[in-house]
């Protein structure tokens, strides 16, 4: 491979992503001549009642909308849904992001909203469809915990709201070790991060020596909201912004980066 063809040799980078969804983004960043750095810093498990999904397919038909917050969302609830029945055609499909409609068609269906740039609960609450909700019922599907915004503003305007949690979110017990000395011998370039939590979880697992080294490496992140975050952890320099968190967006992000 030429050096035109590895754009992002000699660069590491940090993907923090759960390990069942940092494959094909390793793949792309060594395809690129880079080296993909794996640190899961979230963990998907069982929820904590592994069949609330499954009970709740029973209810579909009668709601309105169904809200997929993230794409674990959607492989966690989906696979329990269609074990059971096919999707009610009745009921209109929320995402936040465009991973989450990605993974939506891996099950042969289409997302009916999808905000077109802010990809975060505001983004989503801000387009026309969901302004006048007033007697509409809806159901999250979400991991346990998480942010409230999406159902309250969705019960102010006078939905009811139903929330299905169909995965946790838990810290990974991981040794940071090596993944230190690899960063203190120059061997982490950059850091790529898919949430808020995730960056919170970074900074506990890293510690406090490892926090001043990913103070002082590039953090390229896929929101705003997450870019605000990190904002106020103080990073040496802004955070790079992708403009979603798809593969592709990231790969792009990447790339620009390494351009300039």
């Amino acid at each position: 491979m030429t050096p035109d063809a590895a754009p992002l040799k000699g660069v590491g980078v940090l993907v923090t992503r759960p390990v069942a969804q940092a494959g094909s983004l390793c793949e792309l960043i060594e395809q690129q001549g880079g080296t993909a750095l794996r640190f899961p810093v979230l963990e998907i498990t069982e929820p904590a009642d592994p069949q609330a999904v499954a009970r709740f397919s029973e209810r579909l038909d009668t709601f309105d909308w169904a809200f997929f917050v993230s794409a674990n969302a959607v492989n966690r609830a989906l696979p329990a849904i269609l074990e059971k029945r096919t999707w009610p055609k009745s009921v209109r499909i929320a995402v936040i992001g465009k991973r989450s409609a990605e993974e939506l068609l891996r099950y042969g269906l289409v997302a009916d909203l999808l905000p077109e740039r802010r990809f975060d609960s505001e983004g989503l609450l801000a387009l026309p469809a969901l302004q006048q909700v007033d007697g509409q019922h809806c159901v999250i599907f979400r991991g346990g915990g998480g942010r409230d915004l999406l159902a309250s503003t969705l019960r102010e305007r006078g939905a009811q709201v139903e929330y299905v949690e169909a995965y946790r979110r838990i810290r990974p017990q991981l040794d940071s070790s090596a993944v230190l000395k690899k960063w203190r011998t120059g061997k982490v370039n950059i850091v790529q991060v898919n949430s808020v939590e995730s960056l919170e979880n970074l900074v506990e697992m890293l510690g406090f020596d490892g926090k001043s080294l990913l103070l002082a490496t590039p953090l390229l992140v896929v929101s705003d909201r997450l870019a605000a975050a990190a904002n106020r952890l103080d990073f040496e320099k802004p955070p790079l912004v992708a403009d979603n968190a798809t593969d592709s967006a990231v790969m792009d992000a990447l790339l620009a980066w390494r351009r300039f």
